[in-house]
């Protein structure tokens, strides 16, 4: 896997773990075709939904083992990251749900993250694709599909 895709694509978790407040639609973070349009190919070969949820378990998982990245979920709930990640992963790969956190501006608004934080996170979320057993072909698919956030997120 090339580190500049993974990097790229740790844009989506970290939006998603910072959007604990506001519930409105997110700006153009994620595809919102209308589900007759959208092409799910990525979406089923992760294996739908349940793909998505061991996906997003296992990104979790990774987040929380990294005392870099952990802190910065420090005041997060939980469980309506997981759902916000299930909703974008979902939604930006072509399956029927929509995402409803925050533009990726106003979730890392303040937050000053770095290159070297985008990086540490994406590395965890390779870890995580690994862990969930996500080929690898799979797994530059979604990252690309979210590499262009990361200036979205840094320095923000």
């Amino acid at each position: 896997m090339h580190v500049r895709h993974a990097v790229l694509a740790c844009a989506l978790l970290v939006v998603a773990a910072c959007s604990t407040t506001a519930k409105k639609p997110a700006p153009a973070t994620a595809p919102s075709a209308p589900a007759a349009a959208r092409d799910d190919t990525l979406y089923r070969a992760l294996g739908a939904q349940a793909g998505i949820e061991k996906v997003v378990d296992a990104a979790l998982v990774e987040i929380h083992n990294d005392p870099h990245i952990n802190l910065f979920f420090a005041n997060t709930d939980m469980p309506d990251l997981r759902r916000l990640l299930v909703e974008q992963f979902c939604a930006a790969t072509g399956g029927p749900c929509e995402y409803t956190g925050r533009s990726m501006e106003e979730a890392h608004g303040g937050l000053n993250l770095t290159d070297d934080d985008f990086d540490r996170f994406v590395a965890d979320l390779v870890r995580a694709f690994d862990e969930a057993a996500v080929p690898k072909d799979l797994q530059q698919q979604l990252l690309a599909l979210f590499g262009p956030m990361r200036k979205q997120i840094v320095g923000q």
